[in-house]
């Protein structure tokens, strides 16, 4: 490993164990003096360096780090410590940058600098700005950078390009309506299509596709999706770690890294965004924070919210200079929606998913207590219409069913703002309109996902529309002005609702099929943990055409004295459903215009990816025995496949740098699909080994 400091290269490497090795040596708290800091660094050197550097510094398997080698490079007037201590903590150990405590860090620098003559007055602070502390001079000339040339001259390398210097800022019309070759949102647009125009790669060639370069990322949960512009390849990674890759060759220009107080819990994120001149990302510890896209740079930071168990796995919309971030939370008070200006961070709205007494939509929980009332969980980020300037986000269901299940006299139990579509104004947080899918969910059968805007004739008129579905497998179509109620179209791997209103797009349960415990068991399809779940769908604009997966598996629900999925007090288990061939995994091609399934694939294993279609007739999606597979649009035939190393979880997306056309997906546990269904699949493996990565893939150059 090596550390590019002002023309020097500087070979490092700080070998280490386990956290647990450091004992006492890691906690530089109380430490009075820099003597004693060096001390301390001596030891945790002694457990985690030694081996590679050598126990006296003098060099093993890696360079040394005293003497005149390393004075040379990093003695007095030559350079500050400043570059060193960051490769250090971001870096090391290999592949693990910041794993350890950044007292041990800085314990190990102090040790680093005693040890070559460095004095301090008191204790260095952890992460201390180095940039005025030097080391002696060396004693002898010695060859800068480790390299002899004595003899012949090093010849130059090749130029190394920087997208990031011809980066521009990322507009409102760039994200409405994205050039070709870029994947500057989610879904590639704020359309929410998962569509690319990009057509090199077609029916005709997949099956020549190659891995064009590939990167490993931080081992752990990622269900990102990649953003692409001005040939930058950015993605998240595990640990709050952000990246930004060259998007055509992968070699890494920047990397981000978020220090979390001990003991946060890790989550990954569906999206991150890009807006201006920044990237934008939730964070683990429930912040939204700016960074500048050119260097990976904090720009601003403030908190999500302060409520206790919330999450945020789905990510930031960025539209018209507003960020929005959806909440998750089984906690009494239910999700959020909270807005922030893209430029400073301010706080501009907040809306409350459940809605409380004295609300719009207080008097629809069946007389439960406001804080009492649970769910409204947003888990997906949202779409914005940019025609009518809405910002359209779905919403969860509620856990806590018991309250609502039968209706008292006098009451409203529908629930709000629970399985619904809310379209805002960005800027203030006003809720131009709803309009909830399915009432008083009993089934935990979510319509949280994406948000589509096409265009379909409607009454012999081509009308603008929102398209959402469910888990149920059900779609709805609604005006994107108003939020009027269109159509429904169906999947057909539901059996639970047996009448839909055409002119409100009210769904009626079967009143056998309502579970409890008070009650006898209840069969039925699909399960909450199957159906439409999770991935992203894919509209094609061009055909009209709507691109779906889903897990066909059933549900048996049986009245339980103990708390339950439900607090009906029913116990949710997956069941084959009837007449079913062992196959779980379903894609389909619907036609929304007519509410025909144009095709069906099935496969075994169950799909745990989102949909890519694109203008040369592909469809890409992966599957749980860890195939990365592409389609024929027209017919759903496989034309060709990879096994990766990690679950594909994300959601594929395809860009061109230099007219060749590239498709980016990542491998990583962290969607609830990609622990697959062992139940009813028992041969299912997830990977023995937790890993997570970029894989981008393109025809081979003679192509």
């Amino acid at each position: 490993m090596s550390l590019s400091h002002r023309g020097r290269r500087v070979p490092l490497l700080l070998a280490a164990s386990a956290l647990a090795a450091l004992g006492t040596a890691g906690l530089a708290q109380n430490l009075a003096s820099f003597s004693a800091q060096a001390e301390a660094g001596k030891l945790a050197y002694a457990k985690n360096c030694a081996a590679c550097h050598g126990a006296e510094m003098q060099g093993q398997i890696a360079t040394g780090l005293k003497g005149d080698e390393f004075l040379g490079k990093w003695g007095a007037g030559s350079a500050t410590l400043d570059d060193l201590s960051v490769y250090i903590r971001e870096n090391m150990p290999p592949g693990q940058g910041g794993i350890l405590p950044d007292e041990t860090y800085t314990n190990i620098i102090a040790y680093i600098m005693e040890q070559n003559g460095a004095k301090h007055d008191g204790p260095l602070s952890a992460g201390e700005n180095l940039s005025e502390v030097t080391l002696p001079a060396p004693t002898v000339d010695s060859a800068v950078g480790g390299l002899s040339t004595r003899v012949h001259p090093l010849p130059p390398g090749p130029p190394i390009p920087n997208p990031l210097a011809s980066y521009t800022p990322v507009t409102e019309a760039l994200l409405s309506d994205p050039p070709a070759d870029e994947w500057p949102a989610w879904r590639r647009s704020h359309l929410g299509h998962g569509y690319s125009p990009l057509g090199q790669i077609d029916t005709s060639n997949v099956g020549k596709l190659t891995v064009a370069w590939a990167q490993a990322l931080p081992a752990g949960n990622n269900m990102n999706e990649p953003l692409v512009h001005n040939g930058v390849l950015y993605v998240f990674g595990y640990g709050d770690q952000v990246f930004a890759f060259d998007a055509a060759s992968g070699r890494m220009l920047w990397r981000y890294q978020r220090k979390l107080a001990e003991g946060t819990p890790l989550t990954s994120h569906k999206t991150i965004a890009l807006y201006g001149d920044n990237l934008y990302t939730a964070t683990s510890d429930n912040k939204m924070i700016a960074l500048n896209a050119q260097t990976g740079k904090l720009v601003w930071e403030t908190s999500l919210t302060d409520r206790d168990g919330m999450r945020n796995p789905g990510g930031p919309l960025a539209a018209d200079g507003v960020i929005m971030q959806g909440m998750a939370s089984q906690a009494p008070g239910g999700g959020i929606i909270t807005a922030f200006d893209a430029a400073t961070g301010k706080r501009l709205w907040t809306f409350e998913t459940v809605a409380k007494d004295g609300q719009p939509g207080g008097d629809t929980w069946n007389g439960e207590p406001s804080n009492e009332r649970k769910g409204g969980s947003v888990w997906t980020s949202g779409s914005y219409d940019p025609v009518n300037k809405l910002a359209l986000w779905g919403v969860g269901n509620t856990y806590d069913t018991a309250p609502l299940r039968d209706l008292k006299p006098g009451m409203n139990n529908d629930a709000l703002y629970t399985e619904s579509t809310l379209a805002f104004d960005p800027h203030t947080g006003k809720l131009v309109w709803y309009y909830q899918h399915n009432r008083n969910d009993q089934y935990d059968l979510d319509w949280v996902f994406d948000r589509v805007i096409g265009t379909l004739e409607v009454g012999g008129k081509t009308e603008r529309v929102v398209l959402t579905g469910g888990k149920s497998g059900l779609f709805d179509a609604l005006d994107a002005k108003t939020g009027k109620y269109l159509k429904t179209f169906d999947m057909g791997i539901q059996d639970y609702i047996d009448r839909i209103d055409p002119v409100t797009g009210d769904k009626h349960v079967k009143p056998e099929l309502t579970p409890g415990r008070d009650k006898g068991p209840v069969f039925m399809c699909p399960h909450g943990g199957g159906g439409r779940n999770w991935s992203p769908t894919s509209w094609n604009p061009e055909t009209k055409t709507f691109f779906v997966n889903a897990r066909d598996v059933c549900t048996d629900l049986t009245p339980t004295s103990g708390a339950g999925l439900l607090s009906t007090g029913v116990r949710a288990v997956y069941a084959p459903p009837p007449n079913g061939d062992g196959n779980y995994g379903v894609l389909q091609a619907i036609d929304p215009q007519s509410g025909k399934v144009l095709w069906e694939t099935r496969r075994r294993q169950t799909p745990d990816m989102g949909i890519l279609t694109t203008a040369g007739g592909l469809l890409f999606t992966g599957w749980m025995d860890r195939q990365f597979v592409a389609y024929d649009q027209k017919t759903g035939k496989q034309l060709w496949s990879t096994g990766v190393t990690g679950v594909p979880n994300a959601s594929a997306i395809t860009y061109s740098i230099d007219g060749k056309q590239y498709v980016a997906m990542v491998t990583g546990v962290g969607n609830p699909l990609s622990f697959g269904i062992p139940d009813v699949i028992p041969e299912t493996q997830l990977p023995p080994v937790t890993s997570s990565a970029v894989y981008v893939f393109a025809l081979p150059d003679d192509e």
